[in-house]
């Protein structure tokens, strides 16, 4: 029993690292595209993204599942709404990354996905009326200082970062209020949006300014792929989230935007300046501190800490 789930831990781990790994390398993919407007590829994301999940519909035998949650979804206002709201605000998440990578802001588009865990926090103190602990407060207001140096600095708001962070943490809040499986979820979430997108892309070909067959043989199977890199490592991320610990899913979540950071220093080169490296430094600290909030040793400090901002 030890050995086995020690073994599904490990395939937790595996499936988990390989999601977040797919999603680190996306800039690259959507790089190959930089032809093709945002939009366009928006779009093409979408409604691939259905026609491959109708596909894993079929090879993993949820059809009769997929027909009973729709059935049951339709007659929902509630639910139908939620999943309305999963479909825009994730759409929006796609086009706004899309948008930054192909117009090189690749390492704000990294900062967006640091800061998404601390938004999460954000969102579930205003909505689900959550508390946060001393560190857990600290390690927020750090992160605001370290998004404030940057917008200071560098003399605007990175609307980029803040915008991937505040549509992604809806989206999982969202997500989080439907409890649906997560093949049936995302099968759903592109089936509302498809039809529209399916129309826009008919439009775009018929005035003549879609991409789709006016443009390389290799650009055609790019956006028809679109829906296989968006679907697979989600697949992959719910797999390893059923095997491993939240705790161990927090910590990987790193892997994705420290890649994406890194691709746009070192390969896209990209502006990576002094205050960046402060601001970053303030988030890194902050998501540390955050991580360990809820250790033995850093509960026993508090107290402490609170006595001695009082005497101060």
């Amino acid at each position: 029993m030890e050995k086995e789930r020690y073994s599904d831990e490990t395939m937790g781990i595996l499936y988990a690292s390989f999601s977040y790994l797919l999603w680190g390398f996306l800039p690259l993919y959507w790089k190959l595209m930089n032809h093709v407007p945002s939009n366009q590829i928006l779009a093409h994301r979408v409604f691939w993204s259905f026609i491959f999940m109708l596909v894993i519909l079929g090879v993993s035998k949820k059809w009769g599942q997929f027909t009973v949650e729709f059935r049951r979804i339709r007659t929902n206002r509630k639910q139908f709404l939620s999943l309305l709201a999963a479909s825009i605000t994730i759409s929006a998440n796609w086009f706004i990354y899309i948008w930054a990578v192909n117009k090189g802001h690749v390492i704000e588009a990294s900062l967006g996905y640091y800061i998404n865990p601390l938004v999460n926090v954000v969102l579930g103190i205003v909505i689900l009326k959550e508390r946060l602990s001393f560190w857990q407060t600290f390690a927020v207001l750090l992160a605001g200082a370290g998004v404030l140096l940057l917008t200071f600095r560098i003399g605007s708001v990175p609307w980029i970062a803040l915008s991937l962070a505040m549509s992604f943490a809806t989206y999982g809040l969202v997500k989080k209020m439907t409890n649906l499986d997560s093949v049936i979820g995302l099968t759903v979430e592109t089936m509302v949006i498809a039809p529209i997108a399916f129309i826009y892309l008919i439009w775009l070909e018929w005035n003549g300014t879609g991409l789709f067959f006016s443009q390389s043989v290799s650009t055609t199977f790019l956006l028809m792929g679109a829906g296989a890199v968006t679907a697979v490592p989600l697949l992959y991320f719910a797999k390893g989230a059923r095997l491993i610990s939240l705790s161990l899913i927090g910590f990987l979540q790193y892997v994705a935007p420290s890649i994406s950071l890194c691709l746009g220093v070192f390969l896209f080169h990209e502006n990576f300046t002094k205050t960046h490296i402060y601001a970053f430094g303030c988030i890194w600290s902050a998501l540390m501190i955050f991580s360990i909030a809820k250790t033995k040793f850093m509960v026993s400090m508090q107290p402490k800490l609170r006595k001695s901002m009082k005497a101060s």
